[in-house]
């Protein structure tokens, strides 16, 4: 069994601290639950500038280091892991960030898992000059079972595989998005998702 997990809310809630970062660097009162889009820039109305500067706080290593487990990840996780599944954390933060990710999964118990670094978004304003550890080409030739990811814009990676059955973390960006296809499950925990992986 082979599994993709993204990294960012749905092993961490990082949209959680953006929210509050936003509101203490420009004053903008965006609750979590008001997020309706996954482009931050486009849900808390930010310049080009001020999205940037943004994000580069909130990829410092230390704030990436501080960024809360949703709970039940890494009891999950770990419980595919010990079945013998295969899983790879396939993220879309540049290798920039990799060394503090992979010690924040380290620090989470997860330091069985493989971290890759996938150019997801086209992100490449923030950090300039970003790079990637893992190729379109290379990820094209991963097979995978499930996945577990909350971002629309990342469901076009999945297009290649029409048996890949993928959990959606029910998250506020997501709420109204169509399903590609009957394989897509919104999950609300990842008590549910752990159920669906059999």
């Amino acid at each position: 069994m082979n599994i993709y997990v993204d990294f960012d809310d749905c092993l961490c809630e990082t949209a959680r601290y953006f929210s509050e970062l936003v509101k203490e660097l420009y004053g903008v009162d965006c609750p979590y639950e008001k997020i309706k889009y996954f482009n931050l820039q486009k849900s808390f109305s930010l310049s080009d500038e001020d999205y940037d500067r943004m994000m580069i706080v909130g990829h410092r290593p230390e704030v990436l280091l501080s960024y809360k487990e949703t709970p039940g990840a890494v009891t999950t996780i770990n419980s595919w892991i010990d079945k013998g599944y295969d899983v790879k954390i396939i993220t879309g933060r540049p290798v920039s960030a990799y060394d503090s990710s992979r010690q924040w999964l380290d620090e989470h118990g997860l330091s069985r898992v493989e971290l890759f670094s996938l150019d997801k978004y086209g992100r490449d304003n923030f950090i300039k000059g970003s790079s990637f550890n893992l190729e379109l080409e290379d990820y094209y030739k991963m097979h995978f079972d499930f996945a577990v990811e909350d971002s629309p814009h990342a469901f076009k990676f999945f297009e290649h595989l029409p048996e890949l059955r993928v959990m959606v973390f029910d998250r506020p960006w997501n709420k109204t998005c169509e399903f590609p296809t009957a394989n897509y499950t919104r999950c609300t925990d990842w008590k549910t998702i752990g159920e669906l992986v059999k």
